[in-house]
């Protein structure tokens, strides 16, 4: 038995008590929502001191707005952290505030951390390796320059500050680190090992290192002069992805142990995925083969079929092979709108742009306050629908209001991984 269900006859479920989130938009989960249902693009032109634009053919990011770090860390520790982990810690506190979780009553040791990055400390490694160059000595380098920029540290940080003694790890699986870290989560608490996870991903890769090497790699959109227009998944006109910052945590939780605390409970996860496409290390499989599977070992974790999902959060990217070949693997698995009028699918990178890492942790608070709220939100500079993307309802410019019992999130990252996650409305 495993959270004290049967398992050969039931489906275990782990349930969200906790969401917080850092993101273009600013800060608060809350904030983050009201801007994404009501289709308003967070992208625009990145600060000069982040990027310099003469020598950036892109220079249009969602930057997560300045505020003050101080009353989330130590005014010591500011100084010393790169940005990722600072956003990570700034949105596990919003997490574990509505959660309620008082870490001191609980066995720390059942308590644990999988909070993911897909590149952790980009702007540490580019700011000491300048300080190398210029001073001609490679020693002499911030003494904090390591533990600023691993992956893992934001993770540790957040147990640290919060006193979580169990399981902690950072996943890293490109652009589906944070969907990893979430069905690692929820399988942590179904396998008995956990009563509380908190989980998500944080990112900071808005400098000129990080987005030098996308550029080059000609993955970005170029559409400097109309920044809240560039980001357009499914769209004739695209032309690449638009690249952001943030964070996305969430409290997991073991459903005896929240119901017998009295947490208010947010959603439940019920299901989990994941593949490799094994094709290419930056391509996606254009067939979408791999992706489909992901799809389908998630409906087969939660015990439904595709007919019971409501509405999908897709990775849609924005770029021309990914755009098609997932809607090809959605399509596979859950028919077009010619066999499924019921489902709906969009991509809220439309809005918020692709926060690599942290992409899946801010989708899944986006599928928590659709399914609470009854809204799906939009595919928004949906304005020519690429005829190759498969016939699907892209939720085009504008909100749908919409019953939502279950719903599914996908992110694939470079590498081939493919993971989907699947949340369920929370019924007493």
């Amino acid at each position: 038995e495993m959270c004290g269900r049967d398992w050969s006859s039931d489906v275990c479920s782990s349930d969200l008590t906790g969401i917080g989130a850092v993101t273009p938009y600013g800060l608060g989960a809350e904030n983050f929502w009201e801007n994404v249902k009501n289709g308003v693009s967070g992208i625009s032109l990145a600060p000069e001191n982040r990027i310099d634009r003469e020598k950036q053919s892109t220079y249009i990011y969602g930057v997560v707005p300045e505020y003050d770090e101080t009353k989330f860390l130590d005014p010591k520790e500011v100084k010393r952290l790169d940005r990722f982990v600072k956003y990570g810690v700034t949105a596990a506190t919003e997490a574990m505030e509505q959660s309620g979780l008082d870490i001191s009553k609980e066995d720390p040791y059942r308590c644990g951390c999988l909070v993911s990055a897909a590149a952790g400390g980009y702007s540490t490694i580019e700011e000491n390796h300048l300080v190398m160059l210029k001073r001609g000595d490679y020693t002499k380098c911030s003494p904090f320059t390591v533990p600023a920029m691993i992956v893992n540290m934001v993770a540790g940080k957040i147990a640290i500050k919060f006193g979580l003694k169990g399981v902690n790890k950072a996943i890293v699986s490109a652009c589906a680190s944070s969907n990893h870290a979430i069905g690692d989560a929820f399988r942590t608490i179904q396998y008995g090992e956990a009563d509380v996870i908190v989980t998500g991903g944080s990112e900071a890769t808005v400098c000129n290192m990080g987005v030098g090497g996308f550029s080059s790699a000609r993955t970005l959109s170029k559409r400097n002069d109309e920044p809240t227009k560039a980001s357009r998944p499914y769209d004739i006109d695209r032309d690449g992805f638009i690249m952001s910052e943030g964070a996305g945590v969430l409290v997991v939780e073991e459903l005896e142990h929240a119901k017998k605390r009295g947490a208010k409970i947010l959603a439940e996860i019920v299901g989990y995925g994941q593949t490799c496409d094994a094709y290419d290390m930056v391509a996606p499989d254009p067939t979408g083969a791999a992706a489909a599977k992901a799809m389908e070992f998630a409906l087969k974790d939660a015990g439904i079929k595709p007919e019971d999902v409501d509405y999908i959060n897709t990775h849609g990217t924005s770029t021309h092979v990914g755009d098609i070949g997932e809607s090809l693997a959605i399509a596979t698995v859950y028919g077009d709108q010619s066999k499924n009028k019921h489902l709906m699918v969009s991509s809220t990178k439309s809005m918020h742009g692709h926060l690599l890492g942290a992409a899946g942790a801010v989708e899944a608070i986006a599928c928590i306050k659709a399914i609470n709220d009854g809204i799906v939100p939009p595919t928004i500079n949906l304005e020519h629908q690429d005829p190759e993307v498969a016939d699907l309802n892209y939720v085009p410019n504008k909100a749908v209001k919409a019953d939502l019992k279950y719903v599914s999130s996908n992110s694939f990252g470079f590498g081939g991984h493919d993971a989907t996650l699947i949340f369920k409305k929370y019924e007493d």
